[in-house]
């Protein structure tokens, strides 16, 4: 059996904002090529936890490692390339597809060819006809569909998600879904995926992490869901899966 490398790993990280203590003695890895779902109840510190492994939040306490080297050597804007993000409501700047599939490029003071983003496009399942559309003409999922494209352009190592498919439709859901596994697959992209659908944690992910009040209850396979074994987690499931 092959042995998984940590793409992160998190070695008794606390994050203290505003005399909370939000995120308590956090261990445990991220898996290269997987996907890992973050899933507990609202409150729990999971967007927290998103934060940290892309240096938008630095631990107050504790040790982070990114691809093995020390978060803290990282240069902010490198650690950012190789560390990508999509939002929920999938933010994006006036103007068309290409302008925001641009962006990451333009503000490396470089230029993003036309070929590359109608590839781009191709990877999220976009025709290129949608290159020069105003985005403001888009549907949600397609907005997410250019997010997750644009996260793209910089060749990530590891993919953040916060909730990307929670404002969409079944459909659209459905379609984000499959795209996340087809970009998990043929590019190896590690991802880790906040979502308050435990069936989808379920069905999409290779491995959850369950917290709850800034603590990390249970890890395993997506599969413990079914069964957990901490009786906090059976709870929550029997809440939210009812």
């Amino acid at each position: 059996m092959q042995t998984l490398k940590p793409a992160i790993h998190f070695n008794r990280v606390d994050f203290h904002a505003d005399n909370k203590h939000i995120l308590k003695n956090i261990t445990g890895s991220f898996y290269e090529g997987t996907i890992t779902t973050l899933v507990g109840p609202s409150g729990a510190g999971k967007t927290t936890l998103l934060k940290l492994c892309n240096g938008l939040l630095s631990p107050s306490s504790g040790e982070m490692y990114v691809k093995e080297k020390n978060i803290d050597t990282y240069d902010p804007v490198a650690l950012r390339r190789i560390v990508g993000i999509a939002l929920q409501n999938a933010p994006m700047i006036n103007g068309t597809v290409f302008q925001n599939l641009a962006l990451p490029q333009t503000l490396q003071g470089k230029k993003l060819e036309e070929q590359t983003a109608k590839e781009l496009l191709e990877d999220v399942g976009l025709e290129e006809e949608y290159l020069h559309r105003d985005v403001r003409d888009l549907s949600g999922g397609q907005r997410q569909k250019v997010s997750i494209a644009r996260t793209l352009v910089n060749h990530p190592k590891i993919m953040l998600l916060d909730e990307i498919t929670s404002a969409l439709d079944r459909v659209s859901k459905t379609e984000i879904e499959e795209l996340i596994v087809k970009i998990n697959q043929k590019y190896k992209v590690t991802m880790i995926w906040i979502t308050h659908n435990l069936q989808q944690a379920i069905d999409i992910g290779n491995y959850v992490w369950v917290l709850m009040e800034g603590e990390v209850i249970e890890t395993g396979e997506s599969t413990l869901l079914k069964s957990p074994t901490h009786e906090k987690v059976q709870q929550f499931v029997k809440g939210e899966m009812a």
